[in-house]
């Protein structure tokens, strides 16, 4: 049987060598080691990585692709084909959900641009131009801000906004593995992962190149995902990123950051 270092599997997959480790670390993809400590896959690592990204482009969470990898070498077909149906029917449901919350915002999106295209009047915005009032401002949904704050973080009203916003990711499935890549690139510069109440704290040294990069990934995350709850703290040798989510959505900061709450 063949054997391949991690990046010859990295070639021979596609799959990038920051993604093969976080696999190693999650229990998705577990590699022997050699005396000197290097990662070695064999032949089976290959057609693994192919049943992870299927699951995945499934909108699986990694807990249960970790299951189906287990019912896979320990049981019959049967028993993953089961799993698999509760699993995508889980899937489905969130989906339809997604979609008319979606539809509904995109009826929103048309009225107010509707108002916006009337006539605008003389002088400049008031309360009664639009703008902010009447339609355009009641087509706004309460769990989408307008705008990310600088904590990259929902607007706070009293309530947790994250409760309210929905559980999942607008991104394409094919998006959501390139986002994920690009966690996983970033954790490779982290010092320390904690778990903290309802999310995951990662420290980074303080370098302002990676402070930049950090943000503008967190507030990308944040539009394609309301749910979650991005803080950044720096300070004199380290930057702080903690990340919150309501409880269904830790599979998500799971899958994003590593770790069980």
């Amino acid at each position: 049987m063949a054997s391949y270092r991690i990046s010859q599997l990295a070639e021979r997959s596609g799959v990038p060598a920051t993604t093969l480790r976080f696999y190693d670390d999650a229990g998705l993809l577990p590699a022997r080691r050699t005396a000197a400590g290097y990662r070695i896959y064999d032949d089976t690592a290959v057609e693994q990585l192919a049943f992870i990204s299927s699951a995945k482009f499934l909108g699986l969470a990694l807990g249960e692709i970790r299951e189906l990898l287990i019912a896979r070498q320990d049981g019959p077909c049967r028993t993953v084909r089961s799993r698999l149906v509760a699993g995508l029917e889980t899937q489905l449901t969130a989906t339809g959900t997604r979609i008319d919350e979606l539809t509904t915002f995109a009826a929103r999106l048309s009225e107010v641009r509707a108002e916006l295209l009337q006539a605008a009047p003389a002088g400049g915005c008031g309360p009664d131009c639009g703008c902010t009032t009447g339609a355009a401002a009641a087509s706004v949904p309460e769990d989408l801000p307008a705008a990310i704050p600088l904590s990259v973080s929902p607007p706070t009203t009293g309530t947790d906004t994250r409760q309210d916003a929905s559980v999942a990711c607008a991104l394409d499935p094919s998006d959501l593995v390139a986002r994920t890549d690009q966690w996983h690139s970033l954790l490779e510069h982290a010092q320390r992962r904690e778990d903290v109440d309802g999310g995951v704290r990662i420290t980074f040294p303080a370098d302002a190149d990676l402070a930049g990069r950090v943000a503008t990934l967190a507030a990308a995350e944040q539009s394609c995902c309301a749910f979650l709850d991005f803080t950044l703290h720096l300070e004199p040798g380290r930057l702080e990123l903690t990340v919150r989510a309501p409880e269904a959505g830790t599979a998500m900061v799971t899958d994003l950051f590593g770790g069980d709450f």
